[in-house]
């Protein structure tokens, strides 16, 4: 890879902020807290009287997670409790506790529901009062609620393994499209084989990046996924599923 398309590929695969862990250490699956954000914040919209603002996901204990039964994508997070911590603007015609409690147990709730996060807490911090009770605009991070280095897939060649386990996924409900954003631009399926010293077994891995539409939780949608993929490839291989967004 030229210097160029190297920054290129870095640039992109930090705009998909922390990949953090869908499920538990079993389910094999990640979201990029890129695509993570909209979602939440498309949940809690209609929550009364608050507005949400910066958001980030990370590691409830760092020291308390898990280890994947399925090798990771890189520099993703391990399995584990997860916390949001956020900011939020509050209308100030009730007590703020019991406004960031009601943004707190909407994210709470969106989390597990809508995506499948394992969110155990959700730290807020009301720094704005609404003026007129009406919201603010929400403070993004520049880019972060963007599909970042996400492009079309189409490159392989139709008997490929790599084609194989695009087909598989793409005929998963819930499935919009793959995508290509990390480890090497426009290229959705990675191939190969599991690293030394990982507790999974002996043989061939797949890591599939793809974007999820809306109707189905996140995570039923990556375990129906990897199902679908190791039962499309002869030799049965591990996989892994990276969500880059979700529509």
């Amino acid at each position: 890879m030229s210097a160029d398309r190297w920054t290129q590929a870095v640039r992109h695969q930090l705009g998909l902020g922390r990949l953090v862990p869908l499920g538990g250490p079993r389910d094999g699956s990640w979201l990029a807290e890129s695509a993570a954000r909209p979602a939440l914040r498309r949940a809690v919209r209609s929550v009364p009287g608050v507005s949400l603002g910066i958001l980030r996901i990370e590691l409830a204990d760092p020291h308390g997670t898990y280890e994947s039964a399925v090798p990771a994508p890189p520099s993703a997070l391990p399995p584990g409790p997860l916390r949001i911590v956020a900011e939020c603007a509050a209308a100030p015609d009730e007590p703020l506790p019991a406004a960031a409690a009601r943004l707190r147990a909407a994210l709470t709730e969106a989390a597990a529901a809508r995506l499948g996060l394992a969110v155990t807490e959700v730290d807020l911090r009301v720094t704005a009062l609404l003026d007129d009770g009406r919201a603010v605009s929400d403070a993004t991070e520049p880019g972060a609620d963007a599909e970042a280095g996400v492009t079309e897939s189409g490159r392989t060649e139709a008997d490929s393994d790599e084609s194989r386990a695009g087909r598989a996924a793409l005929a998963v409900p819930g499935v919009a499209r793959l995508t290509g954003a990390l480890g090497g631009l426009g290229r959705p399926v990675h191939i190969g084989e599991h690293p030394e010293g990982t507790a999974a077994l002996p043989r061939r891995h797949v890591r599939i990046e793809l974007a999820v539409s809306g109707g189905r939780r996140v995570l039923d949608v990556t375990r129906d996924v990897r199902t679908a993929v190791t039962a499309a490839l002869a030799d049965h291989p591990s996989v892994a599923v990276l969500v880059t967004a979700v529509n």
